[in-house]
């Protein structure tokens, strides 16, 4: 029997201001283990709304989300520091990496952040992530002195440092040109092939969606297919 990592039920989310608007409605779904899964819609459908929600970034909403089967309190916010540490990896559009830091220290800080292994534990951790991902030979060059797109990748090989039950990306490569965003692409389907890897990526780009295994479309705050 599959292995369910993440799970939605029944999220309804509103906005106060200035006047209450419902922004997700009657959200139920849920992922498996090592699916590819593209939560796809136009701008304002709700779909980076529902991704803070299910990344437990945003607690202020109805329903319940479970994070490998374990449901996520909406207060105890030290806790659910530890889960997203732990057992997500963030992919953003932006890459967030740190200028003053290589790239493989950069890979680094959310292992040293949970704290579960040794410095050279991580350090060891981080090279073999950086290896998974063709770019080992960029591990001692300053952040700033990459491309985007190898920046992109780093950020790819930082999400992965702690093993996470699941990645989420909010447009990782809404930044990209094709080229790279086709190496995000096939280096998302090798994290899948190889490493059976969970994956929950918004995208606007549909040549995206079309090659993930599964399609999750929103519109006006719903699911819709």
């Amino acid at each position: 029997m599959s292995q369910i990592i993440l799970e939605a039920k029944q999220i309804n989310k509103y906005f106060e201001d200035p006047v209450r608007i419902k922004v997700l409605s009657d959200i139920n779904f849920s992922i498996n283990k090592g699916d590819f899964v593209s939560l796809t819609g136009k701008s304002g459908c709700g779909k980076s709304t529902l991704l803070y929600v299910l990344s437990t970034m945003d607690t202020a909403y109805e329903g319940e989300v479970f994070i490998d089967q374990e449901i996520m309190p909406k207060s105890n916010e030290s806790f659910l520091a530890k889960i997203r540490n732990e057992k997500i990896g963030f992919v953003f559009q932006f890459h967030y990496l740190l200028n003053e830091f290589n790239v493989l220290e950069n890979v680094m800080l959310p292992g040293q952040k949970l704290a579960k292994y040794s410095k050279e534990e991580i350090e060891h951790r981080a090279y073999e992530k950086l290896k998974i991902l063709d770019i080992e030979k960029l591990a001692f060059k300053k952040a700033n002195q990459i491309s985007g797109g190898e920046k992109q990748r780093v950020a790819i090989a930082r999400a992965l440092i702690n093993d996470p039950h699941i990645i989420m990306g909010d447009e990782p490569t809404g930044n990209l040109d094709k080229k790279n965003s086709d190496k995000v692409f096939e280096i998302f389907t090798k994290l899948v092939s190889e490493l059976n890897q969970t994956l929950l990526i918004v995208t606007h780009d549909e040549s995206f969606a079309e090659r993930t295994n599964r399609i999750i479309k929103m519109e006006d705050g719903k699911i819709i297919s």
